[in-house]
């Protein structure tokens, strides 16, 4: 039996083997990472529409009077912002600081809220949910199996889903009930690629028709190559990399999703860590000369790369490391250490790729 077999399949495998997908193991499931080629399918979501399987991630439902109150204690940023039907991004803290996810939470009622966890922590996430549910009166339920979930990206990807809607899709930041091509969705503006667009949150039984109905109207299958570099184009974090339990918010660049005042678990480790800066930060950086820098190649002097690709959009290399403070201003001069040879980079602003240029 191979690596792959033992892994979970999306309600979509037999469309990615169909069309010729390369699938790899990922977290646990057996994902496409690319179907014509990474750079093409880059290039379709930068200039078109595109389209991920991402049913692989979680999905964490919490009901009840305190259902504000208790995620408020769990999640970094203030829940009190999120009106119904709006969208927060989070992170969740160990007592420590350090960071167990990054997550979306989607206020679906008043007292009705949907989380969706990385694919890699799902199962660590609903224990951490599930342990900390005590002087709260709120149902915390796993309903990862109750959702296929569709990332489509691109300047033409909210034109697309909207002609298969039975109505207007939700702007940015917000989420809403539609009919996406016959079928029940959550439609949520949110995504990681840079570009505009949606993710559907529907049933496992519909995924295939909307799916098919996506590609019917020109949008182009896209895979997990791509979507890492996109989200790297644009400095998005990919938990495992450039976050994990060893690392704060702080040092990652995540302090603007975290409201110490709110008493999160974790928001004093999180205080301190702001008022007296950490040792280093997560930037970004672009190779000055050839080779392509790694996860977990050393940068010369200290620090560590967490992400590394070539920009299809740049046409350079580009990554993100953390750095001492000495090294980590924009503009700094740094070199890495990519199997031995020592490679030339730069530290760059956020994000690395702009539409203007």
């Amino acid at each position: 039996m191979t690596q792959a077999s033992t892994q979970q399949r999306t309600p979509l495998y037999d469309r990615h083997v169909d069309a010729g997908a390369k699938l790899v193991a990922f977290a646990g499931w057996e994902m496409p990472v690319q179907y014509a080629g990474i750079s093409e399918e880059h290039h379709a979501v930068r200039t078109a529409a595109g389209i991920f399987d991402v049913s692989h991630m979680g999905q964490i439902e919490t009901r009840g009077p305190d259902a504000q109150a208790y995620l408020q204690h769990l999640l970094s940023n203030d829940l009190r912002k999120l009106a119904v039907g709006g969208a927060q991004y989070s992170v969740i803290c160990r007592q420590d600081g350090g960071v167990l996810d990054d997550l979306f939470t989607y206020r679906l009622a008043d007292a009705h809220f949907l989380t969706v966890t990385n694919a890699s922590n799902h199962a660590k996430d609903l224990a951490w949910f599930k342990a900390n549910t005590d002087g709260f009166d709120v149902d915390v339920i796993d309903c990862a199996a109750n959702y296929a979930m569709l990332a489509v990206a691109g300047p033409r990807a909210r034109a697309v889903v909207a002609n298969l809607s039975d109505g207007l899709l939700p702007p940015r930041f917000h989420a809403c009930e539609r009919v996406i091509a016959g079928a029940p969705a959550l439609v949520c503006g949110t995504g990681y690629t840079g570009e505009d667009g949606v993710e559907l949150l529907i049933s496992p039984d519909d995924a295939r028709q909307v799916w098919d109905a996506l590609l019917k109207a020109g949008v182009v299958p896209c895979g997990l190559g791509a979507r890492d570099t996109l989200r790297l184009e644009v400095c998005f974090h990919l938990y495992g990399h450039d976050l994990s339990e060893e690392r704060g918010p702080i040092e990652a660049g995540l302090g603007w999703c975290c409201h110490e005042e709110t008493g999160f678990i974790g928001a004093e480790a999180v205080r301190a860590a702001r008022e007296v800066q950490p040792e280093q930060q997560l930037v970004p950086f672009r190779l000055t000369g050839p080779g392509i820098a790694r996860q977990g190649n050393p940068v010369i002097g200290g620090g560590i790369v967490t992400s590394g690709t070539l920009s299809p959009s740049l046409g350079v290399a580009i990554g993100m490391a953390y750095l001492p403070l000495a090294l980590s201003e924009i503009g700094s001069e740094i070199e890495i250490d990519v199997r031995g040879k020592r490679r030339a980079a730069i530290v760059e602003s956020k994000p690395l790729y702009r539409k203007d240029g």
